[in-house]
């Protein structure tokens, strides 16, 4: 029974973070001081949303439940989370407010979407279909921190990329296939707890760091869309050429 819990612990924890990053946005002031610590937290519970299903794995203890507890975790930790600490650094202050308003919703709305599909829907093997919501709340949360340095008008639409990107048909490598050895389950706890021991001290540095392979994941799936689209267009041009010669003979 315990071992069946552990995993569901670390999807707990996942939402405990979200939840605490959304606090700390809420109360980050005016000079967005908790900001960094409440963007490296969600960081961090993407570390625990990583290890639960390999420890769910390891363990021999997969369960509906914990597929759904892990959905419902995701949508607050790296869809409301993100967005909140987005709307707050960036987005409170502008004059658009509506538009403001309508992309911070649009986040949580399509990384819905996005796990609902993951949730009905089999993917290829070693890949997941659109961007996964946890990379991209940890970019959007990350990318918050340039507000300063980042124009509003870039972040908006580089929110509603990430957020077209979740729904997207792209596929992106999963690293599944990376899993926890049984014997070395023990040693999660520890990883966990020098992950949050940096994230405390090192809150701006660490996370603009993560930052960067993050978005470097989440660009791929621009590279992605231009091939469908590709694809698309040679679609519609041979199809295009296949009806001429029918019309052609039907005319004559």
């Amino acid at each position: 029974m315990i071992r069946n819990s552990i995993p569901s612990m670390f999807t707990v924890g996942n939402l405990f973070l979200g939840i605490i990053a959304i606090i700390l946005a809420f109360n980050s002031g005016a000079d967005n001081s908790n900001a960094e610590l409440a963007a490296i937290f969600v960081i961090v519970a993407m570390l625990l949303d990583g290890l639960d299903g390999r420890v769910a794995r390891a363990l021999n203890a997969q369960s509906e439940f914990g597929k759904e507890l892990d959905s419902l975790s995701d949508v607050i930790s790296f869809g409301v989370a993100p967005a909140f600490i987005m709307y707050v650094v960036a987005f409170q202050n502008m004059e658009a407010s509506a538009l403001a308003w309508i992309v911070t919703a649009i986040f949580p709305i399509c990384g819905a979407l996005r796990l609902a599909r993951f949730n009905v829907i089999s993917g290829t093997p070693g890949y997941f279909i659109g961007l996964p919501i946890p990379a991209a709340g940890s970019v959007l949360s990350t990318l918050a921190l340039f507000h300063n340095e980042i124009p509003s008008a870039i972040l908006l639409a580089s929110t509603v990329v990430l957020s077209l990107l979740m729904v997207s048909t792209v596929k992106y490598p999963n690293f599944k296939k990376v899993g926890i050895p049984k014997t070395a389950i023990w040693l999660t706890p520890i990883i966990v707890a020098g992950a949050v021991t940096l994230a405390v001290i090192y809150p701006g540095l660490l996370s603009k760091l993560i930052f960067i392979p993050l978005l470097i994941y989440a660009l791929y799936g621009l590279n992605g869309l231009k091939k469908n689209a590709r694809r698309l267009f040679r679609r519609r041009k041979r199809a295009k050429q296949l009806d001429e010669p029918a019309k052609s003979e039907t005319h004559g």
